[in-house]
């Protein structure tokens, strides 16, 4: 139910960035990044029901991360606002995103995420799965950082996009 609520959210800001001007940048990947997002569940449920992991004692701190995770993708979609969206999307001309979480994280959405993907399998005692995911998400990551990276500084919303520290 989370990631349908996302996916219609992510629609409906796509279609008002598209109205502002906004471009897409990177789309050859998305497609991969949904992939392991389709795939991921049923990795983690055949990993519990057929290669019997069960949870272990960590699992309270699997838990406490994934929570965090939580709490980190719910402040980065409201930090972005309309902003927010599943894919590249850059409006022309605007500066990056400096409120929120993004005070401190270059992309803690994907921080979120990358928690989320480890966290949730290793909650339950399934490495393979969280193994396997970390390392096809960190592949994706690879490719679409910089693909974002170049896209916001292309797009004349300033040469540095990394976060700033607050003023002292």
């Amino acid at each position: 139910m989370q990631r349908g609520s996302e996916l219609a959210l992510s629609a409906r800001h796509e279609r008002a960035l598209r109205a502002r001007g906004a471009v897409e940048h990177g789309r050859g990947h998305f497609p991969w990044i949904v992939l392991l997002h389709v795939l991921w569940p049923p990795a983690l449920i055949a990993e519990v029901e057929f290669a019997g992991a069960r949870p272990g004692p960590t699992w309270p701190v699997w838990f406490a991360v994934l929570l965090i995770a939580q709490g980190l993708r719910v402040a980065s979609i409201h930090a972005l606002g309309e902003r927010w969206t599943t894919r590249i999307w850059v409006l022309p001309g605007v500066a990056p995103v400096r409120r929120g979480p993004y005070r401190w994280l270059r992309h803690p959405n994907y921080l979120a995420v990358a928690l989320e993907l480890a966290a949730a399998p290793m909650l339950f005692g399934a490495w393979r799965t969280a193994l396997l995911a970390t390392l096809a998400n960190a592949a994706l990551m690879a490719v679409r950082i910089p693909i974002e990276a170049r896209a916001v500084h292309g797009a004349g919303a300033g040469t540095d996009p990394a976060p700033r520290a607050p003023a002292p």
